[in-house]
C-alpha cells in the first residue's frame, strides 16, 4: 500500500473504533451489547474493513463489496453496511482534494455495475428493516447507476441522501457538529456522544424508520431535541432525561436502535481526520473489555 493508502486504513479503523467505544444512546458500546452484537464485533468489523476501503480498488462498488465480504470473514451478522457505503466513496477522492471538493467527482462516475456491486453487498449484509422498492429494488437486477438509484431511496434513507446531496449532512452539518462538540467537551468520547445526539435531534434515524416507521423515528428526534433543550449533559434534568431515552430506546429488544446515526458519526469522525484536524489515538488493548 502507498503512504497515503495506508493514512486512510488508520483514520477508517480510527473512526470505527472510537464510534463504537462511545456511548451513544441506543447504540452498541461497551457494556451495552446486544443479543446478536457486542462492541467486539465492530471492532473486528472495523480491522477488516479499513485496509479493504483504503485500497485501490477498481470501482466503489468493488469496495464496497469487498468490504461487506472482509466483514463476513470475521463476523456472521450486519455491523457496518452503512459505514461501508457512506466511506468507501469518500476514501476514493484524491489526496490533492478536499472532501467537499472531490466527492462530487466520485459521485458522478459510478456506474451501472457498481450498482450491482452494492446490490450485491446489500443482500449479503442483510440490514434489518429492509424493504422492497418499486424501482430498481435490492432483490432485482439494477439498470442505473449507483448515484441514480441512490436518488430514489434518498427520500427516505439518510445514506442514501449523501449520494445525492455531495454528502452534505456528512461533510458540512455534521462536522460543524464535531467541531462544536470538540470546542466545549474535553473527553473524546464524550464528544462523540454529543455528536450523535446532536444528529438524532436533525435527522430521524432511518433505521428506526424502516423498523419502526416514521412516527416513531420523529418522536425519537424530538426526545433527543428535549434532552439538549433541557441543558444537557450539564443540567441534572438533562441528564436523567438522556438515561430513560438511552433506556428506551434499548427496550424492546433494541427495536430503536439508530443505526444509522452511528453509521453517520463514523463517516463523520474519518472526514475530521481526513481533513487534518481530528485526531483519534490508536485503540488501547483491553478498552473494549467491559
Amino acid at each position: 500500500m502507498t503512504p497515503w493508502q495506508l493514512k486512510l486504513e488508520r483514520w477508517i479503523q480510527r473512526a470505527c473504533e472510537l464510534e463504537v467505544l462511545s456511548p451513544k444512546p441506543g447504540n452498541v458500546c461497551p457494556g451495552h451489547d446486544f443479543e446478536d452484537a457486542s462492541a467486539d464485533d465492530f471492532l473486528r468489523s472495523a480491522a477488516a474493513i479499513a485496509p479493504v476501503l483504503a485500497s485501490s480498488q477498481p470501482t466503489p462498488g468493488l469496495s464496497i463489496l469487498k468490504a461487506v465480504q472482509a466483514t463476513r470473514k470475521v463476523v456472521s451478522h450486519n455491523t457496518n453496511l452503512g459505514i461501508i457505503l457512506l466511506i468507501a466513496p469518500l476514501a476514493r477522492v484524491p489526496e490533492v482534494r478536499s472532501l467537499i471538493g472531490g466527492i462530487s467527482q466520485v459521485l458522478e462516475g459510478t456506474t451501472v455495475e457498481d450498482s450491482m456491486h452494492v446490490y450485491e453487498a446489500i443482500r449479503l449484509a442483510s440490514p434489518g428493516g429492509l424493504g422492497n422498492a418499486e424501482s430498481q429494488d435490492v432483490q432485482s437486477l439494477p439498470t442505473e447507476t449507483l448515484t441514480a438509484c441512490m436518488q430514489l431511496a434518498a427520500d427516505r434513507d439518510l445514506i442514501a441522501r449523501q449520494y445525492v446531496t455531495g454528502f452534505r449532512d456528512v461533510l458540512t452539518t455534521g462536522v460543524e457538529l464535531l467541531k462544536v462538540a470538540q470546542q466545549s467537551v474535553a473527553c473524546q468520547k464524550s464528544q462523540v456522544t454529543t455528536l450523535a445526539l446532536r444528529l438524532l435531534s436533525m435527522f430521524p434515524d432511518s433505521l428506526i424508520q424502516r423498523r419502526c416507521g416514521e412516527a416513531e423515528a420523529i418522536a425519537v428526534q424530538r426526545k433527543a431535541q428535549e434532552i439538549i433543550d433541557a441543558g444537557w449533559p450539564d443540567s441534572s434534568a438533562g441528564r436523567d432525561l438522556y438515561v430513560r431515552f438511552d433506556s428506551y430506546l434499548r427496550d424492546d429488544g433494541h427495536h430503536r436502535n439508530p443505526g444509522t446515526t452511528a453509521d453517520m458519526v463514523a463517516a463523520i469522525l474519518f472526514a475530521a481526520q481526513r481533513e487534518g484536524w481530528y485526531e483519534i489515538p490508536a485503540l488501547q488493548p483491553g478498552l473494549s473489555e467491559r
